[in-house]
């Protein structure tokens, strides 16, 4: 049962991809999920991703606050300025510029964990900086927005602010103190509340291509380049300039990796319950779900291979190669 839940978590791309399908052909389908479904879908995801952290995950914050802090400013300028220039360049029209900027304002995704995880990274750094551009975004996210894609629609920062409270940051908070106050009970349905949240943001990416079969196919092409060149921009310029700044190779591939990846869900309920007058608003949150995990796989796999020699994981890998060559000789 629990390798049946972790199989299906980890195919979650598949299966956005698969209920997009589902809402370009038959739109019926999903159009019902809308409204307060999204919401509280996405206040589900946010509960169950509060129910993974403890107490110590925030003492850890006072253990590594340079690569926290350049975690945070890399997610908060990188990203957003990326989404704008790439909107710009890319001649996006006003529903899919203002949903490119909005992803690109979100926090760190929870998929940041996972792929840091496979690739070896510093996974308490991971979650931290995932926590951390989390709590903060409803500052962060609608001042990003005003900002930057108020040239194209008006945008309202107060009640951005207000929604990213009361379903992002608050169901967090209420995570962690379910996790602190009741941690048997929490351990009990932790096998169980990936999978949720992964069904969440399934119907989540169904429904807002759902609402607009006809234009997502109509700008696939254009989309899809502007979300990769956002996620490229988020890993690369991650990763360079926390070396440039003189951190570890393994704390600069994790802070790539959680600039690089944004929480895809906020955007997408952010979009339909604030942009309902712009329809495709939406639209990038559900491409960025599917490149950025499938980019992010790639680079970690390739990390995974390619270790620094002063790791512990590299010498155990040195010294089973060693074994293996005497062992053969």
């Amino acid at each position: 049962m629990l390798r049946l839940l972790a199989g299906f978590t980890n195919l979650y791309p598949v299966w956005i991809v698969a209920s997009s399908v589902v809402a370009l052909i038959w739109p019926e389908t999903l159009l019902w999920f809308s409204g307060q479904w999204v919401v509280w879908a996405l206040t589900i995801v946010m509960l169950s991703m509060g129910s993974t952290l403890t107490v110590d995950d925030f003492r850890r914050l006072v253990k590594m606050p340079g690569a926290v802090a350049l975690g945070f400013v890399l997610q908060y300028t990188v990203m957003p300025l990326g989404g704008w220039l790439a909107a710009r360049w890319l001649q996006l029209e006003a529903g899919l510029a203002l949903g490119l900027i909005l992803v690109a304002s979100c926090p760190g995704g929870t998929a940041s964990n996972l792929i840091t995880f496979l690739a070896r990274g510093n996974l308490a750094l991971s979650v931290v900086m995932t926590m951390t551009s989390t709590l903060l975004a409803f500052i962060m996210t609608p001042l990003w927005c005003q900002i930057l894609a108020g040239q194209y629609v008006p945008v309202d920062p107060w009640a951005l602010s207000l929604s990213t409270v009361q379903v992002v940051v608050v169901p967090v908070l209420v995570g962690v103190f379910l996790n602190w106050r009741f941690p048997r009970q929490i351990a009990a349905t932790a096998s169980f509340a990936p999978a949720v949240s992964v069904v969440a943001i399934i119907f989540i990416a169904g429904s807002i291509v759902a609402q607009s079969a006809e234009s997502v196919i109509a700008h696939a092409g254009r989309v899809a380049l502007a979300v990769l060149l956002l996620h490229l921009l988020g890993f690369v310029l991650g990763y360079v300039v926390a070396r440039l700044l003189g951190f570890p190779i393994i704390s600069s591939r994790t802070i790539s990796i959680e600039v690089g990846m944004q929480n895809g869900g906020m955007a997408a309920m952010l979009a339909r319950k604030h942009f309902a007058a712009q329809p495709l608003a939406g639209v990038p949150a559900v491409f960025s779900s599917v490149i950025q995990t499938v980019a992010g796989s790639l680079l970690a796999a390739w990390w995974r291979m390619r270790l620094p020699p002063d790791t512990d994981a590299a010498k155990v890998k040195e010294s089973a190669a060693a074994r293996a060559a005497e062992s053969g000789a």
